[in-house]
């Protein structure tokens, strides 16, 4: 009962802030912005404003560093509508400002945005079924972003205005986010025996957070660095979905953006769910490890056979997204968990997620910029390709460097 409850509030909270977060990629933005003043070229309308709210996201994920490994529990269901009730305000002042000084709003709407992980992981982590709750929790970002992109393009052909569409389809999910927080609120904390299997989690100041990354620098920057590829190749095989697939020969079609992420789901969850069958916390950890080195794998194989034509562009879609989603979720829910369970250190995994999410931003404003002024003669979809060649190649090797490394740090003394 406690699972379904925790999952059922975990899965619609964050589902919900997709609502406020992603509906605006699926409106076709036309046009450029002159970036001259900078010192740049024009950079298309679209990619404009996914930066501007992708550089809002990026800093809040800095300030979360501090503000959720130091958030009360008490203040969570608070904080969580707060601030998605702050960013669907932005968004109405993104559809009450012209382009493309509106989208100073959506840099607005991203700063709030950034917290909610956290928030709602801290209500799931350090409990026996901690796997079963973060992959419950993460199956709602797999499937929330083409669904509320659907939701968007339908309002669309509805025939509201591209500029309101956003704050009309946050406003559909207000809500519903409200009755998970509460719900959320109403679990119980984690019992004694949570305590004694996977540690104690409690709020880290800052002497503690410089001592854990000082104790596993060296992995944890391989594990850093590798997230922010994986995050800004996440970044553009989503905001970009609707070309992609048209280009794949799926034009008009927002069901595909949907039904797509549904396998990947389901692929995610089941191999999660393995994780928890494992009661020793080390090697739980090394698996995780294994996992994600695996999915850089698919998303390499997937792709050569996707280009040597012998793989359909729907399977190899699902089949990238699925490979890049083995590597992405666990940072989010199991690996930190995890490795908080092996070391003993008192504390809490949403610190490490939020310092590998902050620079998972960077490196996904550094890949569109990459793409606008350093390849822009390249379509959408053969920038995607490489994209997925070189992913999982350079994940690959940095899963494999940081197995060996926790493999090593993590082992017991020698009796």
């Amino acid at each position: 009962m406690f699972a379904s409850v925790a999952i059922a509030a975990a899965f619609t909270a964050y589902f919900c802030m997709y609502g406020v977060r992603k509906p605006f990629t699926a409106a076709p933005w036309t046009g450029e912005v002159s970036l001259a003043a900078i010192g740049l070229g024009a950079i298309s309308l679209k990619n404009f404003y996914v930066i501007t709210q992708v550089l809002g996201y990026c800093l809040s994920k800095f300030i979360g560093i501090k503000v959720i490994s130091e958030m009360d529990g008490r203040r969570r269901a608070l904080a969580l509508v707060g601030f998605i009730a702050l960013a669907e305000l932005a968004l109405i002042g993104f559809a009450c400002t012209p382009a493309p000084y509106n989208a100073a709003f959506l840099f607005a709407n991203g700063l709030p945005l950034g917290m909610v992980w956290g928030l709602v992981f801290g209500f799931l982590e350090g409990r026996q079924l901690s796997e079963v709750l973060g992959a419950g929790l993460s199956a709602s970002y797999i499937v929330a972003s083409g669904a509320v992109k659907s939701v968007g393009v339908w309002l669309l052909k509805l025939g509201v205005n591209a500029s309101w569409m956003p704050a009309v389809t946050g406003a559909l999910f207000l809500p519903i986010l409200c009755a998970a927080a509460w719900a959320l609120s109403r679990l119980p904390p984690p019992s004694a025996e949570d305590v004694r299997l996977r540690t104690e989690r409690a709020p880290m100041d800052g002497p503690t957070r410089r001592r854990f990354l000082r104790a596993f620098a060296p992995g944890l920057i391989f594990l850093t660095a590798l997230y922010a590829l994986l995050t800004g190749y996440r970044g553009f095989r989503d905001d970009f979905a609707p070309e992609l697939w048209g280009a794949l020969g799926y034009p008009g079609e927002p069901e595909i953006l949907t039904l797509s992420e549904l396998p990947i789901a389901f692929g995610v969850l089941l191999t999660l769910a393995l994780v928890m069958m494992i009661r020793d916390n080390r090697r739980a950890l090394l698996f995780i490890h294994g996992l994600m080195l695996s999915g850089s794998v698919l998303m390499v194989v997937a792709t050569a056979l996707w280009r040597a034509e012998l793989l359909g562009p729907a399977p190899w879609m699902i089949l990238v997204g699925l490979g890049l989603y083995i590597g992405y979720v666990p940072f989010g829910c199991v690996l930190f968990d995890r490795l908080i369970a092996t070391v003993g250190v008192v504390g809490t995994a949403g610190f490490m997620i939020y310092v590998t999410d902050a620079f998972g931003y960077v490196g996904q404003v550094g890949i569109l910029l990459y793409k606008d002024f350093g390849q822009p003669e390249l379509s959408w979809l053969e920038f995607f390709a490489g994209l997925s060649y070189a992913t999982g190649i350079i994940t690959g090797a940095c899963f494999l460097a940081s197995l060996v490394y926790f493999a090593w740090r993590t082992r017991p003394p020698p009796s």
